[in-house]
């Protein structure tokens, strides 16, 4: 499966580049690392894998646009898939975006 193109395009204008960020294809999609670590990924066709703080993850669920990312069957704790319609304006996948670069920011770096 393709990941969305234009999607990847507007996360790179998203992300600041002056913080090492590099892309990597990752599970049929691109990921956006920073120092090393996986901050989000264009999921497929399914929307947006975001990094996030463990102990936010509860509550960030929360949010109808917001689901636990599932891969190979178990859930993944620390990650969330934002559906493709909360992308669609450029405040919301900007938010997104940000709160996983920027955790990504706290996590030693990898070499």
């Amino acid at each position: 499966m393709a990941y969305d193109e234009e999607l990847a395009e507007r996360i790179r204008e998203s992300l600041d580049p002056a913080s090492d960020v590099v892309e990597k294809k990752m599970f049929g999609g691109l990921a956006f690392l920073i120092g090393g670590n996986m901050a989000v990924a264009v999921a497929g066709e399914d929307g947006l894998m975001v990094r996030v703080d463990r102990a936010e993850f509860d509550a960030l669920l929360d949010a109808p646009i917001a689901t636990p990312m599932v891969m190979g069957g178990r859930e993944m704790t620390g990650w969330i898939l934002v559906t493709p319609t909360a992308l669609d304006d450029d405040a919301g996948l900007r938010e997104w975006v940000e709160r996983g670069a920027a955790y990504a920011r706290t996590l030693p770096r990898k070499r």
